[in-house]
């Protein structure tokens, strides 16, 4: 999982997306949002290896400037802890 606050001036999500991009992976999940207590807390989208090894998540943060956590820490600790379970972001 990589993430991205969508207010990160230093790193823009934008250029994370790119680089993500120069892996050359299978996109099987468009920008979606997810969401925390009903709320919109970013957009994900997924991308697979050619061999489907592994799926690569790529997650925005709402509001978020260059240390997500720092800005967002409720809807950060719920994107985290749901990687780690494997619950739906």
């Amino acid at each position: 999982m990589f993430f991205s606050g969508d207010h990160d001036f230093s790193v823009p999500h934008i250029r994370t997306q790119n680089w993500i991009r120069t892996f050359n992976l299978t996109t099987n999940e468009y920008w979606r949002p997810w969401f925390v207590d009903g709320q919109v807390s970013g957009y994900i989208e997924k991308f697979m290896s050619s061999s489907g090894d592994y799926t690569l998540i790529y997650a925005t943060v709402k509001g978020a400037g260059h240390v997500a956590p720092e800005y967002k820490p409720k809807e950060c600790y719920q994107m985290i802890d749901r990687f780690f379970t494997y619950f739906l972001l």
